[in-house]
């Protein structure tokens, strides 16, 4: 046997009280400007970065071996797996910095800014292309070269536009600095 609360039982019995209310029928959810234009930021943000990194994946996987793996590498060579991870961080960094760039006031600074970003990560893609797609140690060393100075070109240019966009490539530079370091070695070692 169920037992109703009191008040149940006091309600209007004739059927002649209120009328039910209808449930209240929900309007679809819409965007506002200001949620459609950060996602269009970061769509242009996040694309350009995928692209390079895809594009980069393109010429590296098919030559790790037998190419890669023949070379004569420093002693503080990373085993290949490091090289994975350590690279989805900074393409999330680099494209969470390039997303608040996008999201800053317009004007000149931002532009130029937009465009050595742009610049660096064709030098990044092109790196994968020149030492692994064409099996050349010297070709990357001369495309890491201006990449590292375009990575820094690209800090300087981020941070008066946005301390925190330029602070996020500070991990990109470190490590771009180490594969300069790693690519030149490389090159002498199989030279």
């Amino acid at each position: 046997m169920t037992h109703l609360p009191h008040s149940d039982l006091s309600g209007d019995l004739s059927g002649t009280g209120p009328a039910p209310q209808r449930p209240r029928q929900e309007t679809p959810h819409q965007e506002t400007p200001h949620q459609s234009s950060a996602l269009l930021h970061l769509g242009l943000a996040v694309l350009p970065v995928l692209a390079a990194s895809a594009l980069g994946q393109i010429a590296t996987m098919p030559n790790l071996t037998p190419w890669y793996a023949s070379l004569v590498k420093p002693s503080f060579n990373p085993p290949n797996w490091v090289f994975g991870p350590v690279w989805t961080i900074l393409y999330v960094l680099m494209a969470y910095a390039f997303y608040r760039i996008l999201r800053a006031p317009g004007g000149a600074p931002r532009r130029t800014t937009i465009t050595v970003f742009l610049v660096q990560l064709a030098l990044n893609a092109a790196w994968s292309w020149a030492f692994f797609g064409f099996r050349s140690p010297l070709a990357g060393m001369l495309v890491i070269l201006p990449l590292l100075t375009s990575i820094v070109i690209a800090i300087r240019s981020f941070s008066p536009v946005d301390r925190t966009a330029a602070l996020l490539l500070y991990p990109y530079a470190a490590w771009v600095s180490f594969a300069t370091l790693l690519t030149i070695s490389i090159w002498w070692l199989n030279g």
